[in-house]
């Protein structure tokens, strides 16, 4: 079963084995009763059991619903409240004096040389400093009247580019109020795909922070003749003479206070209506330019409405850490549900998330640590991270400990899959690792891109909550599907949310048809009212991706393949642009590839590729520093990172591992990699050759690769 496949290894005496395996189960028998009367797991194990939706009719490629909104799909939170603006307005009546975002205060900066001489910037950061939703109105109402003194027109593009922060939301918010559209684009992009999204937009406004501005704004505005102002969240750069003519820089706190000032008299706001265009967020698609989605107010509501129906009890008790950037779908839509729930949004960066964060100075705190939340939202990518330096941890300790964090661990994976808990060993032997997110952690969410089987069950166990997985693209304004939180079965995306449906269409050229047995199989099409309106200033995209039904619903074709289990929860088994047909006819998904592969602990990145002209795989390894110096070690090779990384006799060595792993996971023979190159430098998202989400780009990588390719083909494979 899956569930033997994930156990952890012991080297345990059998006798003794024998011996602590009657213990647990004396344990079990006697602990079952009490937990049987008092505790609600009951109801969970039953609601996990029921069928979460259903076709809407019985002919193939039917739509799927949700059992909750089988006769009609929700549209709106609050009754009346069917514009962003309004959401607000509602939450701040509602919420006025409590806490709302969060920001810690910098108590101190310094500079840490390392021993290889690269210095590190270390911060000592302090407690959170709390604006409530009374304050945050006010700004934004200020911000968005000083955007006006500045001569920023209703239904105009504005640009953000700036980190995840409290000022990212009340400028965005700003925005709502006075129906400017904002035009997102992430931190991480490159000066190109800026520059393209700027003009494209023809913003003449941006909003940023010191360090954008002077990393990489500085060296792109000569390329946006129509830029005007550039607004700092942060305060005033110290170097801004040498900007062109005709660019003014101004603050935040300086344009709130230019708009706390204005007279506003007797003008009419121009509020906006549901179908305005709320946000054109440009996504770092894995291929090409980024697109700008078109994404308009009913869109973000309905899709917060289905997001929010799967968390449940979710209420001021709630504290969300906010680090993911807020550029992209995910990270908007977690905070807008979290805004408009009276729940706080305490804000954070990868660099200062945990204790050991790069940025944390060795012995103070980190965000988690501080804030304790109790929702988070991560991309895999994230949540793999924590799994190999957990598991790291686990192979260091003594013999004695590592015994035992294993068998809780493999007895709490028993239980999990039936349904139960096991209050003794997460206060026990859990609770260390739980304080690592801060201890308070209820829902993980999880989006982005396909969280492996072995990492979801690891956070289950070791963080001792359920892990929400979800499915869902800017086109679809983020939302699709999302896992119940009594749900944990693994390798699935959950139901559709109760704001839209799903389908599934025949692709013919994969052999995927929604007449499969024993699961119908197909092209995922999302429908709803939070399928957003399209890409901006591109008709012929959007005519490819997006249809309008006879009944006046637009449907989104995702490119995904996913099939519909009995119960109703989708499960994403493939994706149309990821099939590589080989030479001798063979279909490879390289995704499915990759899936398998990159849970090993040697791998900390994998791309397989594959090509039409050749009858085999190839595949470049982003190898795990650590795990690849012991095995260099062990097959007693010496040099350095760069040398172990570009010796052929290395890559045989992990050719091997990656073989092992694949006939383990069942690959066949033909999508085994048969060359590899391992690559001594990461892949972040300041590279290039990855999305924000970690979501390898494969058109950019195949370039940077190129030479590798073509040596890796020009051979033959004896």
């Amino acid at each position: 079963s899956q569930a033997a496949n994930m156990k952890l290894k012991h080297n345990i005496n059998p006798v003794l084995l024998q011996f602590i395996n009657f213990i647990i189960l004396v344990y079990s028998i006697v602990t079952y009763v009490p937990w049987y009367i008092f505790s609600g797991s009951r109801q969970a194990i039953a609601k996990a059991k029921q069928v979460k939706a259903k076709p809407v009719n019985n002919k193939p490629g039917a739509a799927y619903r949700s059992v909750n909104s089988l006769h009609c799909l929700a549209s709106v939170l609050y009754p009346g409240c069917d514009t962003l603006d309004k959401v607000f307005r509602y939450a701040k009546t509602k919420f006025k004096d409590k806490k709302l975002l969060g920001t810690r205060e910098i108590l101190k900066e310094e500079d840490e040389i390392q021993p290889s001489g690269k210095v590190f910037k270390k911060v000592i950061l302090g407690k959170y400093i709390w604006l409530s939703y009374e304050d945050v109105y006010i700004k934004a109402v200020n911000f968005g009247k000083g955007l006006a003194v500045l001569g920023q027109q209703p239904k105009t593009n504005i640009a953000i580019f700036c980190e995840t922060r409290a000022e990212w939301m009340i400028a965005a918010q700003a925005c709502f109020m006075c129906n400017y559209q904002l035009v997102t684009l992430y931190a991480t992009l490159g000066g190109p795909a800026i520059v393209h999204g700027l003009n494209e937009t023809e913003v003449t406004t941006i909003i940023t922070s010191k360090e954008l501005m002077q990393t990489k704004l500085k060296e792109i505005v000569s390329q946006v003749p129509l830029l005007r102002h550039i607004i700092t969240v942060d305060g005033k750069p110290t170097t801004w003479a040498e900007f062109p003519k005709g660019v003014i820089v101004h603050t935040m706190a300086s344009v709130q206070a230019m708009g706390a000032k204005a007279d506003v008299g007797n003008k009419q706001q121009a509020r906006p209506v549901p179908s305005d265009i709320a946000v054109i967020m440009y996504t770092s698609g894995s291929t090409g330019v980024p697109k700008g989605v078109m994404i308009s107010h009913c869109n973000i509501i309905a899709g917060i409405t289905g997001m929010a129906e799967r968390i449940p009890s979710l209420g001021e008790k709630d504290i969300y850490i906010g680090y993911l950037p807020l550029a992209h779908v995910l990270e908007l839509s977690a905070e807008l549900v979290c805004l408009s729930h009276g729940c706080r949004i305490g804000y954070s960066s990868p660099q200062t998330l945990a204790d050991q964060s790069t940025k944390i100075k060795k012995g103070s705190k980190g965000d988690v640590t501080t804030l304790k939340p109790t929702l988070m939202a991560a991309v895999p990518e994230i949540m793999d991270r924590i799994y190999k330096n957990v598991m790291n941890k686990v192979n260091e300790m003594t013999s004695f400990q590592r015994n035992l964090f294993i068998l809780a661990y493999n007895y709490k994976m028993e239980q999990i899959s039936k349904g139960y808990t096991t209050p003794l060993c997460d206060s026990l032997i859990f609770r260390k690792v739980r304080m690592l997110l801060g201890g308070k952690i209820r829902i993980l969410l999880c989006g982005g891109a396909p969280l492996s089987a072995a990492t979801q069950r690891f956070m289950n166990i070791c963080f001792c909550c359920p892990v929400g997985q979800g499915y869902g693209l800017t086109e679809s304004a983020g939302a699709g599907t999302i896992m119940e939180v009594w749900d944990y079965t693994t390798g699935r995306v959950g139901a559709p949310l109760v704001c839209c449906e799903i389908k599934l269409m025949n692709w013919e050229e994969g052999g995927y048809y929604n007449t499969d047995k024993p699961f119908p199989r197909g092209e995922i099409l999302i429908g709803g009212q939070n399928v957003t309106l399209g890409y901006y200033k591109n008709e012929v995209r959007t005519k490819k991706d997006f249809t309008v039904d006879e009944n006046g619903q637009r449907w989104l074709h995702t490119g995904d393949i996913g099939e519909f289990q009995e119960d109703g929860c989708l499960k994403i088994i493939d994706r149309k642009k990821d099939l590589v047909k080989l030479q001798a006819g063979e279909y490879v998904s390289l995704g499915k590839v990759e899936a398998a592969l990159k849970t090993l602990p040697l791998v900390d990145n994998i791309c397989v590729y594959a090509s039409g002209f050749h009858s085999y795989v190839i595949g470049f390894v982003v190898p795990n520093q650590k795990e690849l110096a012991d095995l260099a070690r062990k097959k007693g090779f010496k040099g350095t990172w760069e040398e172990i990384c570009y010796s052929p006799e290395m890559e045989k060595e992990v050719l091997k591992v990656l073989a092992e792993a694949a006939m383990a996971a069942n690959l066949e023979k033909f999508e085994i990699p048969v060359k590899i190159r391992l690559s001594p430098d990461p892949w972040t998202p300041e590279t290039g050759l990855v999305t924000d989400a970690f979501k390898l780009k494969r058109k950019e990588l195949t370039a940077y690769y190129q030479t590798d390719i073509d040596r890796m083909y020009g051979k033959n494979v004896k």
